[in-house]
């Protein structure tokens, strides 16, 4: 059973209106007496349970990703500034997180798709969003629980001046973590940032070049960016999705860039991302 059923399972089980009907199909009764009410409760939950007490591995796999999670929050104990600055507990904190990840880097680059596809020049293959949401499961799991948001704090304790950005992390961000660590680029910057400034040169290069886009292509080109940017890669498939479900999806684009939609797709994928 997929994940995602289990899910549905658990929640039907404690739904009053899911139960209620239930007991409605075992009894035949609109309203069911309430030990028909009890007892489909009952077999609801003992059937959505099932595949997690036949499956210890599964049961071990999400207590390790909660755990991961996990933080403690002290609201009893009243802080002092002692010192303002980086501590040096905090530093050394710091450069042990960035060794992990540099070993975790080492060890599996043959082993995880969206490792090999960084190692590689020029890239083998297109990263997905689901090669990088495999490693980011990877380097969550313990006792790494390394986090893009964690992994960027220790590079800015380290050396600010060649960090940029400081906001909310995202998961392409592990692409410019990686490329970071490994000595690919100079400078650590935003995955959204970069995918942004290769698309502006680009498009200016498209100019040069005396390719004119209208100004429905312009903005359909930079939703493909903007989905880049979040997803790490763009595909055909994605076009039923929003935003671009609701601007008439596949068909739409195939009417606005012609038989040049899925060479100008892998365009952007290569420029955009390698």
């Amino acid at each position: 059973m997929a994940l995602k059923e289990m899910t549905a399972a658990l929640l039907r089980a404690v739904d009053p209106d899911a139960v209620l009907d239930a007991a409605r199909q075992a009894t035949g009764q609109d309203q069911p007496p309430e030990e028909a009410v009890a007892r489909a409760r009952r077999d609801l939950s003992e059937a959505a349970a099932r595949p997690l007490a036949a499956n210890p591995e599964l049961r071990q796999r999400l207590i390790d990703i909660r755990r991961s999670y996990e933080q403690t929050i002290d609201t009893i104990s009243q802080d002092a500034v002692i010192e303002a600055g980086y501590s040096a507990d905090a530093t050394e904190r710091a450069r042990a997180m960035v060794q992990s990840f540099r070993e975790f880097i080492a060890q599996h680059r043959d082993e995880i798709t969206a490792l090999q596809v960084l190692y590689s020049r020029p890239y083998r293959q297109r990263l997905t969003y689901q090669d990088i949401r495999a490693l980011a499961d990877a380097l969550q799991m313990p006792p790494r629980a390394l986090t893009p948001d964690r992994l960027w704090a220790a590079y800015q304790q380290l050396d600010r001046s060649r960090v940029r950005g400081s906001g909310q992390r995202m998961l392409g961000d592990i692409v410019s973590l990686v490329r970071f660590a490994i000595g690919e680029d100079t400078e650590l910057v935003p995955f959204a940032d970069q995918v942004r400034e290769r698309f502006d040169a680009w498009l200016a290069a498209q100019q040069l070049m005396g390719r004119v886009f209208t100004a429905e292509q312009r903005r359909w080109l930079e939703a493909i960016r903007d989905h880049i940017a979040g997803s790490v890669s763009m595909g055909l498939e994605d076009f039923q999705l929003a935003p671009f479900d609701q601007q008439g999806g596949l068909g739409r684009a195939y009417a606005i860039f012609g038989k040049e939609l899925e060479a100008l797709l892998d365009e952007l994928n290569r420029e955009l991302v390698a």
